[in-house]
Parts: structure tokens; C-alpha cells; sequence
């Protein structure tokens, strides 16, 4: 008689099979209901970021192009443009000058000099800090097509540059014939070291100051504070700053295109220059494309990189 009641009870306790968790059901409503303003940001994003690129992915194994037959029915061709992509000998070349250039301006220019003003302006005054921010943020804001063209008066022959080494009894050579990758280097990194700059200037404002005097307090002079201190309380900050701005140097073209269009020869033409000229000047879309797509994996893999080795919680 206790076990029949005690098995009625519980049954009588427990819900209908049909519906165990009602509240769980509320809460998902709940959430989706929460997420609706969210969907025509995301119906965005697809339309116009998702769908050129699967319509590249597309065109990459096609011969598209922008005259004759191809351009009004172009044919699948399958991977004949990366084919010839690896059979180019322009390409490694390309391939090469674009990863010396991310690597040169963007993951060293870049990242070290943005850190090293901000660790600077946390050691001078405030009129000073304001205008260091203000030449370094001058570039940045700078249309990027003025900003090219304030470079390539800068480098040219008879640029600033050489007027300012002439003014010292200096020939300067010819900087966008003679070295036109260090030409476009240095001035990449004065266009955009001001983002790094802003990133981590709002992440030393976060690193608690009991923290870094304590390790004062320990006996750590600057440079062992700086390593062992505070660049491991700004690691997801280096994280992704890195990935930012390498993505972002990866795509430069206007810079380069206006200060040596790639010249003299290849000397200088990155992966984005090679893709404008095979697509446009050759008028091979698919080829173009084709290359693009490359761009879009050595992105992918500097991200995967940046996300692994230098996120919050690794151990060094």
C-alpha cells in the first residue's frame, strides 16, 4: 500500500511527458525574441560581405572576363586558374613582396612603434601627450588616397625627403625607383601606426596600477615590468591588434598603386596589385579572382595563427 501511493505521488509530481520543461521553452521564445532587431544586421552582413565573396569563390573557377566570348557566358573551368596561378612567375614573387610588407609594416612598423608611443605618453605630460597624439593620428585620418599621394611627394626624387638630405650637403637617391618596397614600408607604417597607438593606449589604461607597482616593489626595472608584467595583461589587446592591422595591410592597394603602381617592373607589387592588373588592365577576371581567393586564405591563416598562439589564458 506505501509503494502504490508513493509511485502515484510521484507520478502525480512529475510533468507530462509531452511538455518536461516548459520554462526551457519559454527562455528559448525568449531569446529569439531578444535576437530579432539583430536580423537585418545579419541579412546585411550576408547580402553585401557573404555574398561577394562566394560570388568570388565562384568567378575564381571560371574563365570570366571583360571581353569577348567570356564576358557574356563565361565557362567553368575548374582549378585551370590556380594552375596557372602556380605556374606564374609572378606570383611567387608577389606572394614573397606581400608577406615582407605585412610583415615589414604591419606585425613589426606597425605593432612595435604603435606600443612604443603608447608606453611613451604614459611618461610625459598632457600637453606633450596631446601632441603626439595629434601628429601620429594626422595620418590616419587622412583620406587614404591623400594620404598616397603626401607619401609619394615625400619619396619622390625631388620630394621632401631629398630637399630636407639636400639641406645637409646628402644626394638622396631615387626612393620609389631605387627602393620602392622600403618606400611603401615606411610609409604604410606612418599611415597606420595611429591605430595601433589608440588600441593600446586603452589597454594600458586597464592594467591595474597595484599591479605594476607591486612588481616595482619586487625590484623590476622597466623592461622586466614591460615583459613580464604588463605585456602578458594585454595579450587578447596584442591579439587582436595584430590580426586588425595585418588584415588590414594585406589589402593595401591605393598606397601602393599611387606611389609605384607596382613598379619599377614587380618590385613592388603585392598580391592586391597583382589581382587589380591581372583583372583589369589583362581584363582576366577569373584569374584575378583566383588570386584574391589566395589573399583571402593568407588571411585566414595569419588569423588562425594571432588567435591560437597569442590569446587570453595561453601559457607563454
Amino acid at each position: 500500500m506505501t509503494a502504490t501511493v508513493t509511485t502515484v505521488s510521484r507520478e502525480a509530481s512529475e510533468p507530462p511527458r509531452g511538455n518536461r520543461n516548459p520554462r526551457g521553452g519559454i527562455r528559448i521564445r525568449a531569446r529569439g525574441l531578444r535576437m530579432l532587431p539583430l536580423l537585418p544586421s545579419v541579412l546585411l552582413l550576408a547580402l553585401f560581405l557573404a555574398g561577394p565573396i562566394l560570388w568570388s569563390f565562384y568567378i575564381s573557377f571560371t574563365d570570366t572576363a571583360l571581353t569577348g566570348r567570356a564576358a557574356k557566358s563565361p565557362s567553368f573551368v575548374g582549378l585551370e586558374n590556380y594552375a596557372d596561378l602556380l605556374s606564374d612567375p609572378d606570383f611567387p614573387l608577389s606572394l614573397w613582396l606581400t608577406v615582407v610588407f605585412v610583415v615589414a609594416s604591419a606585425v613589426i612598423g606597425q605593432n612595435l612603434l604603435g606600443l612604443g608611443i603608447a608606453l611613451l605618453q604614459d611618461r610625459v605630460n598632457r600637453v606633450s601627450r596631446a601632441v603626439i597624439s595629434t601628429i601620429v593620428v594626422a595620418a590616419w585620418v587622412l583620406p587614404e588616397i591623400v594620404a598616397a599621394f603626401a607619401a609619394y611627394a615625400y619619396f619622390a626624387k625631388d620630394g621632401t625627403l631629398n630637399q630636407l638630405l639636400g639641406a645637409v650637403g646628402i644626394s638622396g637617391p631615387n626612393w620609389l625607383f631605387d627602393f620602392p618596397m622600403l618606400a611603401i614600408v615606411l610609409a604604410n607604417i606612418w599611415r597606420g601606426t595611429a591605430f595601433s597607438m589608440m588600441v593600446y593606449q586603452a589597454a594600458l589604461n586597464d592594467v591595474p596600477p597595484e599591479i605594476t607597482e607591486a612588481a616595482v616593489i619586487d625590484g623590476a626595472n622597466g623592461i622586466q615590468k614591460l615583459i613580464f608584467v604588463t605585456i602578458p595583461m594585454i595579450r587578447g589587446s596584442i591579439a587582436t591588434n595584430l590580426m586588425l592591422i595585418t588584415l588590414q595591410t594585406l589589402a593595401v592597394f591605393t598606397l601602393i598603386w599611387v606611389m609605384t603602381q607596382g613598379g619599377p617592373g614587380m618590385a613592388s607589387s603585392t598580391l592586391p596589385v597583382l589581382a587589380y592588373q591581372e583583372a583589369f588592365k589583362f581584363q582576366q577576371i577569373g584569374y584575378g579572382a583566383a588570386i584574391a581567393v589566395v589573399m583571402l586564405l593568407i588571411g585566414a591563416v595569419f588569423s588562425v595563427v594571432y588567435i591560437r598562439a597569442l590569446r587570453p589564458g595561453r601559457d607563454a
